[in-house]
């Protein structure tokens, strides 16, 4: 297992620091969205990213997550029925509703897919992403696209394996790049998860499938952009699911940590914020036949007093250092 890790992620351990900014990015009362692709959406069910950054703070932040699976900086997978464009305008008015003061983005694991060959029109798309996202004083995190594990696949050698996992790297690798340079030229924070996928990490696998991050990845990621965020180390109550599981268990037993206590109510408010703002009924709500229930659309924002008693729960529930 030493030898695919090591071979698999040295690719992606860049030249530049783990994260740009060392000044706590953060400020009381920050309205935090995440943005992206898979690595975005899954993050909800863990909550190991929010967790750290909640006890580490010494004021209250809340966070949205507007992640999609499969999503590009072309929005290709939230326009669902609609053309990637109109998911692209569904994504900046639901932006426009919560007026985030920080934006986390994580774009490029889905597009390093295409190669080197759609690079630049990757970095000028997301270069338009940033721009239609502008606000008066708003932050924005970029997130290097995590490495791909050597794992298993029917039919194929260990070397094949090792092979598959390097050539996507190479092409993940110049999508870090071009991420870089754009938070160099607007004056984003970079943060670089490929240091969690490092061979000193040890022998766990951070994803599933070697590309989707599992309960350990969230949770060996969450400690670079705790860091990155607050400034300081992360939390060391905040720790990693006891099993190898795709999610770490969501029942918490009686005698569970008050840390686990917490990240459990915002894992109960992520679900929430899910229904928020991607409905499982949206066709209905929002899309095409909302000729036909379309008046239920008005009970979607009676989320937000719910979510509302929860961001409270959660202030109330984070244990004193």
């Amino acid at each position: 297992m030493n030898l695919l890790r090591l071979a698999t992620c040295l690719s992606l351990l860049t030249a530049w620091p783990l994260f740009s900014h060392a000044a706590p990015l953060l400020k009381s009362g920050d309205r935090i969205v995440l943005l992206g692709g898979t690595l975005i959406e899954r993050e909800q069910v863990e909550g190991y990213w929010e967790t750290p950054v909640i006890l580490s703070a010494s004021f209250p932040v809340t966070w949205n997550n507007l992640g999609w699976s499969g999503d590009t900086v072309w929005s290709d997978s939230r326009g669902m029925f609609d053309p990637p464009a109109k998911g692209y305008e569904r994504m900046l008015e639901q932006i426009g509703q919560i007026n985030p003061t920080v934006i986390i983005i994580g774009y490029g694991n889905s597009e390093a897919f295409n190669g080197p060959g759609s690079l630049d029109a990757f970095k000028k798309q997301y270069a338009k992403l940033l721009q239609d996202l502008k606000g008066e004083n708003r932050r924005f995190v970029l997130l290097t696209p995590t490495p791909m594990e050597a794992s298993e696949i029917p039919g194929q050698s260990p070397e094949q394996q090792i092979a598959r996992a390097s050539h996507y790297n190479a092409s993940a690798s110049q999508y870090a790049d071009a991420i870089a340079a754009l938070a160099a030229e607007t004056g984003a924070t970079l943060v670089d998860l490929s240091p969690a996928f490092s061979p000193a990490s040890g022998d766990l696998p951070m994803t599933d499938n070697g590309i989707t991050l599992n309960a350990f990845g969230y949770w060996k990621t969450g400690q670079l952009l705790s860091t990155a965020l607050t400034g300081s180390t992360p939390d060391a109550r905040v720790l990693p699911a006891p099993t190898m599981t795709s999610v770490s268990p969501r029942i918490v037993s009686e005698d569970a940590s008050p840390t686990e206590r917490l990240r459990a109510v915002i894992r109960d408010k992520n679900e929430l914020l899910f229904h928020r703002w991607r409905p499982q009924n949206f066709t209905y709500l929002f899309g095409f036949r909302k000729h036909e229930q379309g008046n239920n659309a008005v009970e979607i924002p009676q989320f937000d007093p719910l979510v509302q008693e929860l961001e409270a729960r959660i202030q109330s529930l984070k244990p004193a250092p």
